[in-house]
């Protein structure tokens, strides 16, 4: 049995230290908030590919769009295909792939309706993970239930709000890596350092710098109204 990080080196990639820390993790919960281009994708489809090979069953791909999880399902086939050795495809289509061994890799988009129809998954990859409502999460983790699956969350930041960023900020029991774009040696300094001109600060503090930065909407801080509550005082009603 491979390590996942061999699966990567197999398919022909030189994982980072971080890929590699997180490939060989045995965490079955995973945040992971990296910037854009720092390889969170491609680690997770080498992880959705080590399940497949050598722990046979269900792995989903989840996103807001079918158009992101069918990009990562992408990357999954491009992984695979790459590997000797490996037990045939048996059927395959642009969203779905079936192995010789029983395991089913398939993408969805990340709507509750559509994801309610699955269980007993192995693992579950979530793309895009900040942008992804409240409702889909809830929807999503009675699915590992019988498995103790693995859940992995990846994503940029998308301001303070939503099931991501509470289980980044307070939640219990995750692993969590943060990359930023300063973090992957395969993005040039300089390059950045025009992106961050073109795009201004708060956009690149969010995208590169993975910044739970507040939304471009807000009338208040979100730092004002958090040093405005306080828990001494008793509410007026019940």
């Amino acid at each position: 049995m491979l390590e996942p990080a061999s699966v990567m080196r197999d398919a022909g990639m030189q994982p980072d230290a971080w890929q590699e820390a997180v490939l060989n993790s045995d965490s079955r919960r995973m945040l992971l908030l990296c910037s854009r281009q720092s390889g969170k994708s491609t680690t997770c489809a080498s992880l959705a590919v080590h399940q497949a090979l050598y722990d046979p069953g269900l792995v989903l791909l989840i996103a807001p769009a079918q158009r992101q999880s069918s990009e990562l399902f992408r990357k999954v086939r491009e992984v695979y295909t790459a590997l000797p050795d490996v037990p045939r495809i048996v059927q395959e289509s642009a969203l779905r792939m079936e192995l010789a061994n029983g395991s089913r890799i398939i993408a969805l988009p990340g709507t509750e309706g559509t994801i309610r129809g699955y269980s007993g998954a192995r693992t579950v990859i979530i793309d895009e993970a900040s942008r992804v409502d409240d409702a889909l999460f809830a929807a999503v983790r009675p699915m590992l239930a019988t498995t103790q699956g693995r859940f992995v969350a990846l994503t940029t930041p998308y301001g303070k709000r939503g099931w991501f960023y509470e289980s980044w900020e307070h939640g219990e029991g995750w692993r969590r890596t943060k990359i930023t774009a300063h973090d992957c040696p395969r993005i040039d300094p300089e390059w950045l350092a025009e992106e961050r001109r073109l795009i201004g600060d708060w956009q690149y503090r969010q995208e590169y710098m993975c910044e739970f930065v507040d939304t471009d909407e807000q009338f208040f801080a979100s730092d004002l109204i958090e040093a405005a509550l306080c828990h001494e005082v008793a509410p007026l009603w019940s």
